[in-house]
């Protein structure tokens, strides 16, 4: 015959003696990769494929001797060829699968439900998704229904969440931060794969009673309320026949906001009160510079009022009996960390937060590796990855997207946000 037939019939014969060994090959890669993590040599895939294919070979030269004739011998070479190709891309597959099956699954992590890669959108080297609320807001049964201010806080509200999270870890985390939020009494969400929720919830209810510490009496006592108390205040009731103190869960005064005040300035009273409506300088209306934030607590701005405390129940059934007290609002003493501000400022120090960047030097390094202090002169006091880590170590690992709060002098932090951050 002549060369090119000899070569196609070694093609030929290739194929058939190299199933067998590829799939050998391609099995040992895999299971070597997934359980011991090691990659079986060339060398080694060779061997064992000839070993294989030899006495494939063998059997087939007893069924057909014209495979025994010297003439074959470019057939029988393209042959060997075909086989330890077929073989050594079998291998290099199975390793590959080897190293990208995941090494623990359960059958919870089947069943979890994940969101459309779709709706995921990468900020700084993280998946972030954007949770809308889709239809109407539902009323919970055995509830009065929702104010429409609620409502439409819930609808038109931008709800972030991390793009990894299971469907149900989702749910749970946006109906936690809708009570949190909106101080709701209950909410249902379900969230489909298109990050599409469904929200009932409940108004809030009894919202002093959950103000009110176990084991504790509310009480209130009419006095001339200092200007600026909100809930949590520590203040001291004095009255001729008790000396108690106590957390403030709701104030009331009659004062009326200084003329000309900003809008950074609350006047509305603790835990409700009697602002004048009329007044435009700070509830809004034309002639208002800003709204009041919604995060910002409600003070008092002094004047007569009434202070209701948390107290124990003698002390409450002793203020009971008193017409009027006089409220002295407690100090809650001096914070450590504005001492170590102070103390830091005072040898030069600032503090900053950055960003890590992507493809920086942090990036894809950990604190130790990067040499914060000794290349920039700075100190990490904390990160964020997942999470809020205080003093982090040397083995903190970064990367892109990170939160850092660094100290140094003013110059070093400068240098280091320039290029690290």
């Amino acid at each position: 015959m002549s060369l090119p037939v000899e070569i196609v019939f070694g093609v030929y014969l290739g194929v058939i003696t190299g199933i067998v060994p590829a799939l050998v090959a391609g099995t040992l890669g895999f299971v070597f990769k997934y359980v011991t993590d090691v990659t079986i040599p060339g060398l080694g895939v060779v061997v064992l494929s000839l070993a294989i294919a030899g006495v494939n070979g063998g059997l087939l030269a007893l069924n057909d001797e014209t495979i025994r004739s010297s003439e074959r011998a470019p057939a029988i070479l393209t042959a060997i060829v075909v086989v330890l190709m077929i073989s050594l891309y079998a291998h290099a597959q199975g390793d590959r699968l080897g190293a990208s099956v995941p090494k623990r699954i359960s059958l919870k992590q089947l069943r979890d439900r994940t969101l459309s890669t779709d709706v995921v959108e990468l900020v700084g080297g993280r998946g972030r998704v954007s949770v809308a609320v889709t239809g109407e807001v539902n009323d919970m049964e055995g509830y009065p229904p929702l104010p429409a201010d609620t409502r439409r806080a819930i609808l038109d509200g931008n709800w972030t969440f991390p793009a990894d999270l299971p469907l149900a870890e989702l749910e749970s985390r946006f109906a936690e931060r809708l009570q949190t939020e909106l101080d709701l009494a209950d909410v249902a969400v379900r969230i489909d794969e298109q990050a599409r929720a469904t929200v009932a919830a409940a108004p809030p209810t009894g919202a002093l009673s959950k103000r009110v510490p176990a084991g504790k009496r509310a009480v209130s006592v009419s006095a001339l309320v200092p200007t600026g108390i909100a809930r949590g205040d520590v203040v001291r009731v004095i009255t001729p026949d008790l000396d108690a103190k106590g957390p403030v869960i709701a104030a009331q005064s009659s004062g009326k906001p200084e003329p000309g005040a900003g809008a950074a300035s609350t006047h509305t009273p603790a835990g409700g009160g009697d602002a004048d409506p009329d007044d435009l300088r700070t509830d809004g209306g034309e002639a208002a510079v800003a709204p009041p934030p919604a995060a910002t607590a409600p003070t008092t701005t002094g004047g007569e009022g009434r202070v209701t405390l948390a107290l124990d129940r003698a002390e409450a059934t002793a203020l009971l009996r008193a017409d009027r007290g006089r409220v002295l609002v407690l100090s809650r003493g001096t914070r450590r960390e504005y001492e170590l501000t102070a103390l830091l400022r005072r040898t030069g120090k600032r503090f900053r937060r950055v960003s890590v960047v992507a493809g920086g030097p942090l990036d894809g390094h950990t604190i130790g590796e990067a040499e914060v202090r000794e290349a920039y002169g700075v100190a990490v006091l904390a990160a964020r990855h997942d999470s809020w880590t205080i003093a982090p170590g040397g083995s903190q690992s970064l990367s892109a997207g990170d939160d850092l709060f660094v100290v140094g002098s003013r110059e070093a932090l400068d240098r280091f946000a320039e290029v690290a951050a």
